[in-house]
């Protein structure tokens, strides 16, 4: 059966927009952090932002008439043996970029992606101090949103892709390849890479930012290529690889050359490398 992505797109979409409200009410006040058992940063806002996704989620979306399962950083204990049966469910990182949220300069995101048989085919990604929506999903294509209040109960697919940007945007001034990297984390092999891209392209121009908003920004056009050669998981790569993947670009195992796959029994991502449309990666 055929699944109807812009209904779908809609309902996510205002689950993130309420997601990031719940978020920016903790993101303005004196909020505590807590550690995770990585060591991580878990702030109220995590709590609140699972709470609200999964509440618009179990409550108001069914693909196939049969409600979708969730997997969330904050509910990653779902033995494998359950579900490797999924054949669709939701991924969601509530609140990716957690050290950004802490140190409050704006770089995070709540990130949500519906995955069929290993593959993200929808993303949504929303950056709640920017109020920037980036959407995608199979046969769709990649869209920017810069205005929440565009996401109403009563809006239309129609409406909402009028007022919204494709992508990739057109970016023919750009002089130089473009290389992205993460804020908060960064790697010797990471700067070996840069050299090799030197070495081949002459004039690399590098930029950093936090959380799931480095794959967006490749899918904007705005950076080339994005390399990580450190620890991710799955939730917080599925929206942005969905978003990239309709937008011409890819995703892919630095190793196997293949597209990143979700639900594996080890949620921990392989290296990965994002490249734009147009940017083949030898």
């Amino acid at each position: 059966m055929d699944i109807q992505y812009e209904n779908l797109i809609l309902a996510t979409l205002r689950a993130a927009k309420r997601a990031g409200e719940a978020i920016l009410e903790v993101y303005d006040s004196d909020f505590a952090v807590e550690q995770k058992d990585d060591k991580s940063p878990l702030t109220l806002a995590d709590k609140r932002s699972h709470e609200t996704i999964a509440g618009v989620l179990e409550q108001t979306i069914t693909v196939n008439n049969s409600t979708v399962p969730i997997l969330s950083e904050e509910g990653r204990d779902i033995p494998y043996d359950e579900r490797k049966k999924w054949e669709y469910f939701w991924l969601i990182d509530p609140l990716d970029g957690t050290k950004e949220f802490v140190k409050r300069n704006g770089e995070f995101t709540v990130n949500i992606a519906l995955i069929h048989k290993h593959k993200p085919v929808l993303g949504i990604i929303y950056i709640p101090v920017k109020d920037v929506f980036y959407f995608a999903a199979i046969n769709f294509g990649t869209y920017k949103l810069e205005n929440s209040k565009t996401i109403t109960d009563d809006l239309s697919i129609e409406a909402l892709i009028s007022k919204s940007q494709r992508l990739p945007l057109n970016n023919n001034n750009k002089t130089s390849l473009t290389v992205i990297g993460s804020r908060s984390h960064t790697s010797e092999e990471f700067s070996e890479f840069v050299k090799r891209l030197e070495a081949k392209y002459g004039n690399v121009e590098f930029i950093s930012s936090g959380s799931s908003l480095k794959l967006c920004i490749v899918a904007e056009g705005k950076a080339d290529v994005y390399p990580r050669f450190g620890p991710t998981m799955e939730w917080d790569t599925a929206a942005g690889q969905a978003i990239v993947e309709q937008a011409d670009g890819s995703v892919m195992d630095i190793q196997t050359r293949e597209p990143l796959r979700y639900n594996k029994d080890n949620l921990l991502n392989p290296f990965f490398i994002v490249s734009g449309q147009g940017f083949c990666l030898d």
